[in-house]
């Protein structure tokens, strides 16, 4: 029988009409990493008044969040349903969020547009890494600041993103990865350096508690064995 459909991106149009809604587990999932995230992140960005891009937003959870940091933000994603989920909500909320359809192949930016790109949980799906990684270098403005996590490609991490959290306990719709698509953080430094950028501190990213649905919560932790997160630099 042929292996499931791998890197299905299909996933995120599927569940925009629910995006918001806190009905589907797996959404639910991403929107309790942004708080981890940022927490690392805000100690290399004051968000406040900065031009930031958020490559591969989905239905807005870390635009928003950025968006309450004071950033001025515009999210480009290729999935047009999330996008249209994304701008309904912004809408909604009296948020001025600019929502862009594309890839991070292809930004439609000018040259030095932005203080801050980030991209979380997009790295491990785009078809040209190191076209997405001079993308980034070209919007950023000298000085600007590049936020990443992405997954690291071992054993471990193919068990732990795939074996459970698609096959066993369902925190994943099945197919969401492919693991020969992940990343060591070797690899990602020296993509970036190719790229441009400066790549700074790195720290690992994964489940630091349980909500009351049940649902992992997530921080920083010690170990990049599975999703790893840091900072690269665009030079001055």
């Amino acid at each position: 029988m042929p292996d499931r459909q791998r890197n299905n991106l299909a996933i995120y149009d599927e569940a925009a009409d629910k995006w918001w809604s806190d009905d589907i587990r797996w959404v639910r999932i991403l929107k309790n990493m942004v708080p981890g995230r940022l927490s690392y992140f805000d100690t290399f960005v004051d968000w406040s008044g900065k031009q930031v891009l958020d490559i591969g937003c989905a239905g807005g959870f870390l635009a928003e969040a950025l968006d309450d940091r004071g950033a001025q933000v515009t999210g480009i994603d290729p999935a047009k349903g999330a996008i249209a989920a994304a701008r309904a909500h912004a809408e909604q909320g009296g948020r001025d969020i600019r929502y862009d359809t594309g890839v991070g192949e292809h930004l439609p930016y000018d040259d030095a547009a932005f203080d801050a790109v980030a991209c979380v949980d997009v790295l491990e799906h785009v078809s040209d890494l190191d076209q997405v990684l001079a993308e980034v270098a070209r919007v950023l403005k000298p000085g600007g600041i590049f936020c990443f996590d992405t997954i690291n490609r071992n054993p471990i991490s193919r068990i732990a993103a795939i074996t459970v959290a698609e096959d066993v306990l369902r925190l994943l719709p099945p197919g969401t990865h492919d693991p020969e698509m992940f990343i060591t953080p070797d690899e990602l430094r020296a993509a970036m350096k190719t790229a441009g950028l400066i790549p700074g501190q790195m720290t690992g990213l994964g489940p630091r508690g349980i909500n009351r649905r049940g649902d992992p919560t997530f921080g920083r932790l010690p170990l990049k064995t599975v999703i790893y997160m840091g900072t690269a630099k665009k030079p001055d």
